[in-house]
């Protein structure tokens, strides 16, 4: 696996665009929207995850909603491996096994079809941000009760002063992010 660079990080991070007091007053909001709209950064960005998991070969990458969808739908097809979408409630059609998680005002549930991921199945769960960690805790525990081994936990975006990369550690989950902020 070929270690990123300095120069690829900072390419990454410059064009992460952040919009203040979004959505609320004193939110910095981290907007990826930059990264996929110019080709050139999103092609940096996707090799940079197809570098870490190369070798590594998991069976599926697991993106959570939405934009998840967007990095790991690309990162399985560059793999040639599986997608399983991990959608917000009542989104999918099929059977479904569901968690909800706390949010900082209120709960939210998401939900994976149940033939999604087979016993024994080694998994990348793969979002834009971890804030709180909700949501990839959510993805966790998902794909766990489902017969799949978590190999990592995948973002472009660490918020560290959240928390929840903190969280997702001291749950067992290994964590790979390629920029962080401070502040939020």
């Amino acid at each position: 696996m070929a270690p990123h660079t300095c120069a690829q990080v900072d390419y990454i991070r410059h064009n992460i665009r952040t919009v203040a007091d979004w959505p609320s007053q004193g939110v910095q909001f981290r907007d990826i929207t930059p990264l996929l709209s110019n080709p050139r950064v999103f092609r940096v960005l996707i090799d940079e995850f197809v570098h870490r998991y190369f070798d590594e070969r998991p069976d599926l990458i697991a993106g959570l909603d939405a934009r998840g969808f967007i990095i790991g739908s690309v990162l399985a097809y560059e793999l040639n491996i599986g997608f399983v979408p991990i959608r917000k409630k009542g989104k999918l059609p099929y059977a479904t096994v569901e968690e909800s998680y706390e949010l900082e005002y209120g709960s939210a549930t998401v939900e994976v079809h149940t033939d999604a991921v087979k016993p024994g199945h080694r998994v990348v769960l793969i979002d834009d941000l971890i804030a709180t960690g909700g949501t990839m805790m959510a993805g966790k525990r998902l794909v766990e009760r489902l017969g799949g081994v978590i190999i990592e936990g995948a973002a472009i975006v660490d918020l560290p002063e959240l928390g929840g990369s903190n969280k997702l550690r001291a749950a067992g989950l290994p964590l790979y992010t390629l920029v962080d902020f401070s502040g939020h």
